[in-house]
């Protein structure tokens, strides 16, 4: 059994310096990796990544991450990227990592993700060069994240995304705003190249639980949906129990 412990959304700054790290202290009881999906800080300012990063110092565990829309505001993201690698996160971006433990292989595809919305109402690379743009964005993203999924050879591949695969867990958000949350090209990519598990954030108002069309389990851990530090989800045999 591989026990996923997930969270979303941290927004972290200077007023919350030391109030993840007592959680983290027994998370190795719990579980095997910790997933964080996206929106680490509030504005993408290195300082609060150096905060997050102090927090998160010499984990007691795997930590895998993806970047959010959060942390692309200030435009230094790459400086986020590098000061949370440099503490022991590995963060992706149409990248995957391959985690080994207790003789088990364990895939991640990450990637942050872009909005579009969904079959019925979602934009398409048609007319001005804004909304091209825009589509094809997500459409590079979809690709590239399929294509790290696809080359995993484990016998557990888990999606970490910042922007939601699917409409389900975006139930309780406004459906004005659902191409600003997610896209189905990212359910599209992930049912295409198989996964077990699927992570994201970012719907703070929206549902925990969802399936992909292929029938991929996912779930949304956006703080404010689970109200907790971090939820634990277990696999076995690439089948989630909880």
């Amino acid at each position: 059994m591989i026990r996923v412990a997930a969270a979303g959304d941290l927004h972290f700054g200077a007023d919350l310096r030391g109030t993840l790290r007592p959680h983290l202290e027994s998370l190795p009881e719990r579980a095997d990796l910790l997933l964080l999906a996206g929106d680490l800080t509030r504005v993408g300012d290195p300082g609060e990544a150096a905060i997050l990063a102090e927090e998160l110092g010499d984990p007691p565990l795997p930590v895998v991450a993806v970047l959010g829309n959060h942390d692309y505001q200030s435009d230094r993201e790459a400086e986020v990227r590098k000061l949370l690698s440099e503490s022991g996160i590995q963060v992706l971006e149409g990248e995957s990592v391959v985690i080994e433990f207790d003789g088990q292989r364990v895939g991640i595809a990450g990637s942050k993700g872009f909005g579009g919305g969904f079959a019925g109402a979602c934009g398409s690379d048609f007319g001005e060069p804004e909304m091209k743009a825009f589509i094809r964005h997500t459409k590079e993203i979809a690709e590239e994240l399929e294509g790290a999924l696809s080359g995993l050879d484990t016998n557990v591949r888990v999606v970490l995304l910042h922007y939601a695969p699917i409409e389900q867990t975006l139930q309780g958000e406004r459906p004005e705003i659902y191409p600003f949350l997610g896209s189905y090209l990212l359910g599209e990519a992930v049912d295409r190249a198989g996964a077990d598990l699927v992570i994201h954030g970012h719907a703070h108002r929206g549902t925990e639980k969802g399936v992909t069309p292929g029938g991929v389990p996912v779930r949304n851990v956006a703080l404010p949906v689970i109200r907790r530090p971090y939820n634990v989800y277990c696999l076995e045999d690439g089948r989630p129990l909880s």
